[in-house]
Formats: C-alpha cells, structure tokens, sequence
C-alpha cells in the first residue's frame, strides 16, 4: 500500500476509484484537473480489488494493476502529488460508500472529493446506498464523449440538481459541505480501459 498522510494532515484529497484494468491516459488527465481546478493537494488513485459491478474475468491482478498504476501516474507526464493505493484490500471495503466512510473515520482531518467521469454518473444509481454517497463527500463530474448531456438527465443528476454548483466554484469545493456537486469545465478524453484492452489482445 502507497504511504498516506497522518490523521492530523488537514489536506484536500481527491479520490478516483477504480479497477484501473488498464490505467490509462484518462486517469492522469482527469486527476491532474483535479489537481489544478480544484486546488487540490493530491489525488489518491484507489485501485479496488475487484469492482462490484464488473466481472471477475479479465480482471488483472491487483498487484499488477496497481504496479501498471504507479506507471502512469508518476511516469513521464505524471504528477507525484498522485498516489495509487489498494487501501481497499487493507481496509476490507468492496463499496464506495464503505470506503469514504473508513477514509473519513481514518483521517478526519481531511477533505475528500469524489472524482468521476460523467459515465459513472449515470450508472450512479446502481451504487450502493448512492444517495448517502452524495452526502458523505462532494462530488466532481468530469466531462466523458457522448455521456456528459445523457449524465445531466439522469436519475442521480436530477435527484441531486438543487446541490449542482456553478463551475467557477470549483476550487471552493473541497471546503463545501456536501451534498454539493459539480461539473468541473475540461476538454473530455475518449479513451477507456475496455479499448485499450481490446487494442492488447489483438
């Protein structure tokens, strides 16, 4: 597991969870907005050992998912304020929800935001106690080809409209009490893990 702060380390951490089955260009690009229009102090990559709503086959393995991680998140055109970590597998969480809940209590001097691309956003429902997830922790949507509109009419967007903020209050988001949410402005990356994949096996 990555080295993470103390408990008394009052900094703003984004969080991207994933299978990360590849890692891949999107990943970096999504954390290092993060970074930058969010104000954030670093992004923790949270490479789950097994993604609930995924098949087991074709997963990787951790260990090779995580090294594979570290590859592209502090390689060349990485960021070291990125940090991959399977502290899922040490903190004996499978959902979400779960984990935010055991980060909190581990570190409750930290401010944590989600981070996801507008794809999970409509796929939010089918998370796991969804609704206490917008209250746990602010949420930052980052803009995904041809899923970014069909994300604003969604189930969870429209449940939780009255909590959206103006992008420009994007560097205040950390410091918000959720439920607060936002579209964070940037140029969408069409890759994914599935095509890089596909690309592997050819």
């Amino acid at each position: 597991m990555a080295q993470l702060p103390g408990s008394k380390s009052a900094k703003r951490i984004g969080l991207l969870g994933g299978s990360f089955n590849p890692a891949h260009r999107g990943h970096l690009q999504i954390s290092q907005k993060a970074l930058e229009r969010l104000r954030l102090d670093e992004v923790w990559w949270l490479v789950s050992p097994q993604n609930p709503l995924k098949a087991a086959s074709g997963m990787a393995a951790l260990k090779s998912r995580v090294a594979a991680a570290k590859e592209i998140a502090t390689g060349a055109g990485g960021d070291p304020r990125i940090v991959v970590t399977d502290i899922e597998r040490d903190l004996g969480t499978t959902y979400t929800v779960d984990t935010i809940k055991a980060l909190k209590a581990r570190f409750p001097a930290v401010r944590f935001v989600w981070l996801m691309g507008a794809d999970n956003l409509i796929q939010f429902p089918r998370w796991r106690h969804w609704r206490t997830l917008f209250r746990l922790v602010p949420i930052a949507v980052f803009p995904r080809p041809t899923y970014s509109r069909r994300a604003l009419s969604g189930k969870a967007a429209r449940r939780f409209e009255r909590y959206r903020l103006r992008g420009s209050r994007a560097p205040d988001l950390a410091n918000i009490s959720p439920p607060a949410w936002i579209i964070v402005r940037a140029r969408p990356d069409s890759i994914s893990a599935t095509s890089l994949r596909q690309e592997e096996g050819r």
